[in-house]
């Protein structure tokens, strides 16, 4: 239905793990911050903040990169970094922040 938020990828919902608030730790443990530029982090950051408990979020893409002071080419480029990190789903306009449960090396 047009109009109604879903998760993009419906089997990777994000739970909040216990005693660790919306950022997961694993995130620094299993180096996902070692592989994302700042821009990345900065956005996901934001994600986070402002997701709902499933990790969903469609702020728009202008919103966001005045609230981040990034150029919609930058913005873009960050998305993309997360997304090939596994940390993101995107189906414009619905950003999905994942569970971290998918792993990373």
């Amino acid at each position: 239905m047009k109009g109604l938020k879903h998760p993009v990828c419906r089997g990777r919902v994000r739970r909040v793990p216990a005693g660790f608030n919306w950022v997961d730790h694993r995130l620094v443990r299993e180096h996902y911050v070692e592989r994302c530029s700042h821009a990345a982090l900065a956005l996901y950051l934001f994600l986070v903040t402002v997701a709902d408990a499933e990790g969903l979020s469609y702020w728009s893409e202008g919103a966001i990169g005045r609230r981040l002071r990034l150029e919609p080419e930058r913005l873009r480029a960050a998305r993309t970094e997360l997304e090939a990190a596994e940390l993101l789903a995107y189906d414009a306009p619905v950003y999905q922040v994942l569970d971290l449960g998918g792993g990373a090396a």
